[in-house]
């Protein structure tokens, strides 16, 4: 979201250094237009719409605080002037802020900080509320395999591929197969990372090297570490049909 201002000021040297000391403290921010008295401010208000309006308050034709009485909120308001007396009025416009000449970046500062609470957007608590009601699903990183009297913990992203056998799950890597007492219907697997191609087959879809099809149509996936073909049946062709 692009936040917009407008600096309004008959001096023209405050102008050109409120302009520049907000390039510095607020990069983000666009200037949208400049005026050098009340008349051509609340014109370019009204066309352009800014959501910050830095106005000074003795100006000619209008000033700032007849500007501010125009505007019935349409956008936040900083009043800047050399004289103190004029804050209650200012306040009494619904001014976010009053900036005395000559302003100072430490003050302009405090001034962005404020307006920047003021314009952040308005929490969607629904949403929010919505978003932490739904269950967070975690996938599975690591697997316990065994060989012979140790137990290692296997990176699920070094798998290549799971094969069913039987109510156990043989795990393969590119170096060795490993046997899991795991069933391969319970393992809680990204579905981006490892596709399904059998009922009895769950392939890391990197480790795909290439496709293929043989007479009979069927889709035959070929590994990068591997010799075996892995066959796709024909539930799960579809994953391979636009490749």
């Amino acid at each position: 979201m692009t936040i917009t201002a407008l600096i309004a000021d008959d001096e023209a040297p405050l102008l050109r250094y409120l302009k520049k000391q907000l390039a510095t403290l607020w990069p983000n921010l666009q200037i949208c237009g400049q005026a050098n008295n009340g008349l051509q401010a609340l014109e370019l208000i009204t066309t352009k719409k800014p959501d910050i309006a830095f106005l000074d308050i003795q100006m000619p034709g209008m000033t700032g605080l007849e500007v501010a009485a125009q505007l019935n909120g349409a956008c936040r308001i900083v009043f800047i002037t050399a004289y103190d007396q004029y804050a209650i009025q200012a306040f009494e416009n619904a001014a976010i802020d009053y900036l005395l000449k000559p302003v100072t970046q430490e003050r302009l500062q405090k001034t962005i900080m404020r307006l920047q609470q003021q314009l952040k957007p308005p929490v969607d608590f629904e949403a929010l509320l919505l978003q932490l009601a739904q269950p967070t699903e975690t996938y599975l990183q690591w697997l316990k395999v065994a060989y012979q009297d140790e137990i290692y913990m296997l990176p699920v992203s070094e798998v290549d591929y799971f094969q069913a056998a039987n109510k156990y799950t043989t795990v393969v890597t590119a170096e060795k197969e490993w046997l899991i007492k795991t069933a391969i219907k319970t393992l809680s697997l990204n579905p981006n990372e490892f596709w399904r191609i059998h009922r009895g087959t769950i392939v890391r879809v990197s480790a795909i090297a290439r496709v293929s099809r043989d007479f009979q149509g069927r889709y035959l996936l070929k590994l990068h570490e591997h010799q075996e073909t892995l066959i796709v049946s024909r539930t799960y062709a579809y994953r391979f049909k636009q490749m």
